[in-house]
């Protein structure tokens, strides 16, 4: 039996946001786009040969009067800055949870002030997009800690206000909690807020009930991706026979020897279609098991 995991693939913001960038090339057969679209390049590349054309931020501040795509990451305000000065129309796919966050952190650090303001948090991946997006909204005061081992950088005697990046580990930002807890200085106040992704967390459970149903497990994923990177540990966890996959051309024939279950999944940011690709792969290899 070779069986693609239903609840994998492209989640809500990354659905939405290739939405956009079909309907506007469908009409136009050109769009800019601010980063990948995706991290994932087998899409990437499927929207690139349809007219997605993907730039950097040095580029936009080159470009005038015309459409620039946000993908669901997010952005800071200085990217609409530069596009309000260059005429630039932006198509923004900005993931609701992330907009939503944004708009929290902003919040947080407008109503902050005097010497006791407060610092600002963020759990996540230094340099990621919505992290980018997340430290622009505190003017890129937001200190950013990758895991507990970073938490040292922390002023215990200001108070703290933690949030995460929409796509960590919920059990990792648990444990950052308890540990800012116990280093608060007494009296100084400490919040934290859950602000993962549902759609994501909610996928560990199910993932890891999904690998541990096979004997093999192909994940298919981008190297770009963080949630991939944090499903895939998942399925190691629960099954130590999971293999890490981009494409079908990175299967080893050998790990298919004696097979008879074969899973295949992948993160929210791995297309159906490339999964559904594997699995023809691996159906032409194991004929008789599909």
């Amino acid at each position: 039996m070779i069986e693609i995991d239903k609840g994998s693939g492209f989640c809500f913001g990354v659905t939405t946001a290739i939405s956009k960038a079909e309907e506007e090339l469908k009409k136009s057969g050109h769009l800019y786009c601010l980063g990948d679209i995706v991290h994932n390049s087998n899409e990437v590349a499927r929207l690139e040969e349809t007219g997605l054309e993907t730039i950097t931020h040095d580029q936009l501040r080159e470009l005038h009067d015309v459409k620039v795509l946000l993908r669901a990451h997010g952005e800071p305000p200085e990217t609409y800055a530069i596009a309000r000065r260059n005429n630039i129309e932006i198509i923004d796919a900005t993931c609701p949870v992330v907009l939503k966050l944004q708009q929290r952190i902003a919040q947080s650090y407008d109503e902050g002030g005097g010497e006791e303001k407060p610092q600002i948090v963020i759990y996540g991946k230094r340099g990621h997009a919505e992290v980018n997006g997340l430290v622009g909204q505190t003017d890129g005061t937001a200190l950013v800690i990758e895991s507990v081992d970073e938490i040292d950088k922390i002023d215990y005697s200001r108070p703290v206000i933690l949030y995460s990046q929409t796509t960590k580990s919920l059990q990792g930002f648990k444990q950052i909690v308890e540990e800012i807890k116990q280093r608060m200085k007494r009296g100084v106040k400490f919040e934290y807020y859950d602000t993962i992704c549902r759609s994501v967390a909610n996928r560990i459970p199910q993932i890891r009930e999904f690998a541990s149903r096979h004997e093999l497990i192909l994940f298919v994923c981008g190297s770009k991706s963080s949630n991939g990177r944090i499903l895939f540990a998942e399925c190691l966890a629960a099954n130590a026979n999971s293999h890490l996959i981009s494409n079908e051309t990175e299967i080893d024939p050998a790990w298919l020897a004696g097979r008879l279950s074969i899973g295949i999944c992948g993160a929210t940011s791995t297309p159906r279609w490339l999964m559904a690709q594997v699995k023809d792969y691996v159906t032409g290899l194991k004929p008789n098991d599909a």
